[in-house]
């Protein structure tokens, strides 16, 4: 723990675990502010209040909230994500952020009115700020949907005292998610047209979120050095290379952690027996367990897990094109995951016409995830880009050992076993093409079989690494010591 920096920071996501999730940015939210607060950090949470959420909290004030010219109430309340640091009981508080209109839905996003649902999140949150008598040195937002905080502090809220000093960070957890909405958005935003420029936040004729959060931030972070360095480029820029080049002095890459308080084979409830490095040996007691509930046979084979969103970024198609390949070797394959129609008809298919071999589970299901981390020998990721990528980490905490295309995050945390035997902890490829990731997928296999003594090495290095929190927030403290002594 570093000592205490006496700085505040609001952390804003629309996503957090425990509270709501649909991917990796919650992991992140629900668990970075954790260890800045063990670091001595004032570090809050604003998020909106989803109608799924069920929290212990309590009431902190409303307000009106201008959504260009009818007024919405606002209703803060409180709660708090308790958690114990070096023995000692340290919470994090969380404003939830609540409107019945905009937040008292079934789900989070993919709604028609997500423009002003965002835009009224990221508009109260600012006005929130003084009725709870909480001034942050630095906001930290966190992709798309947080955007246009930046570009309100920059133009409307500075002028007025309060909000002067403070600085902010844009987080891009993934730049293909932009949030590019009407010109129309404009009127509820409450900005002139004059920011609708390309210079400020016109993006092809849209308004854009994302580009928002670019532009007008102090400092630009994303969740690797190597995708930092790939978004400047064409292949991966998402059209917005030219403006992250520009800001290239201001972009940096942190990976991400995960939370070694959850994310543990010790106590994790979810799984079917406890284990550590010292006694992995239980761990094929997961696997037994999970072939079980996967409508699988018990058998003493690799078994190949995948925990995804459906789409196309997860390079789901190099698997769909080769799985009668794959299935020619003595493996059975996990499939969790939601998303496009097309994967998700594709793999209940591939899942009829393998029964013994394959099992798919369409949906999002927390526990069983743990289950399949703790279940499978191997974790296969084949994106076509990852920003940072938390199914790695978390395989590898369970020691289950990823298979994955070196791209962003994957390219930093997976070391190759047959370039680096002494600190290898899994198989990377570097080609985005089906052969490729087949013929990873078939080395790992053979060293499975042919290597056991050193496939367990392995297991016991990828358990006994520190994929922490502890590097990256000790990375995102400097960078806030930096913003802070930043001039104007």
């Amino acid at each position: 723990m570093r000592e205490n920096h006496n700085l505040k920071v609001l952390f804003v996501s629309v996503e957090v675990a425990p509270f709501a999730k649909t991917g990796g940015l919650a992991d992140v939210a629900g668990s970075l502010p954790k260890a800045l607060v063990s670091m001595g950090y004032d570090v809050r949470i604003a998020m909106p209040k989803y109608q799924q959420i069920d929290a212990d909290m309590r009431y902190v004030t409303d307000f009106p909230v201008d959504m260009g010219g009818r007024q919405a109430t606002c209703i803060v309340r409180e709660g708090e994500i308790s958690f114990k640091a070096d023995g000692k009981d340290l919470n994090v508080p969380v404003y939830f952020v609540d409107n019945y209109h905009y937040f008292n839905r079934g789900g989070i996003y993919c709604y028609f009115d997500d423009a002003d649902r965002f835009a009224f999140f990221c508009k109260a949150t600012l006005d929130m700020l003084p009725k709870i008598d909480f001034k942050p040195d630095i906001i930290h937002c966190n992709d798309w949907h947080t955007g246009p905080i930046c570009m309100f502090l920059n133009e409307k809220y500075k002028s007025y005292p309060f909000y002067k000093n403070i600085k902010t960070m844009f987080t891009i957890h993934n730049l293909e998610y932009q949030g590019n909405f009407s010109r129309d958005v404009l009127g509820i935003m409450g900005v002139s047209d004059e920011v609708f420029v390309p210079e400020k936040v016109e993006f092809y004729g849209m308004f854009s979120f994302m580009k928002a959060g670019l532009v007008y931030a102090d400092i630009i972070t994303t969740v690797s050095e190597t995708y930092a360095k790939e978004i400047q480029t064409e292949k991966y820029g998402e059209r917005l290379e030219g403006l992250l080049r520009k800001r290239s002095k201001d972009l940096y890459g942190i990976v991400n952690g995960i939370d070694y308080d959850v994310f543990n084979p010790q106590t994790d409830p979810a799984i079917y027996k406890n284990y550590n490095v010292e006694t992995f040996e239980l761990k094929v007691e997961n696997k037994y367990a999970l072939q079980k509930e996967m409508g699988l046979p018990k058998k003493d084979v690799p078994v190949i897990g995948l925990i995804s969103r459906l789409t196309g970024q997860k390079g789901l198609n190099l698997i769909m094109d080769e799985i009668d390949e794959m299935m020619k070797e003595d493996i059975q394959f996990v499939l969790l995951g939601a998303g496009d129609e097309y994967y998700e008809t594709g793999f209940k298919k591939i899942q009829e016409k393998y029964p013994d071999k394959v099992g798919v589970y369409i949906g999002f299901n927390a526990p069983l995830a743990q289950r399949i981390y703790a279940g499978s020998d191997m974790f296969l990721m084949p994106s076509r880009f990852e920003p940072c990528g938390l199914g790695q980490l978390f395989s590898l905490r369970y020691g289950t050992i990823p298979i994955v295309r070196a791209t962003g995050g994957l390219a930093e945390t997976v070391i190759d076993i047959d370039k680096d035997k002494k600190n290898g902890n899994g198989f990377s490829y570097e080609e985005f093409s089906s052969k490729d990731m087949l013929k990873t997928v078939k080395r790992a296999i053979k060293f499975y079989n042919e290597k056991p003594d050193e496939w367990k090495a392995m297991v016991k290095r990828a358990m006994s690494a520190d994929y922490s929190w502890n590097n990256s927030a000790s990375k995102y403290s400097d960078l806030y010591m930096k913003l802070t002594k930043k001039k104007k």
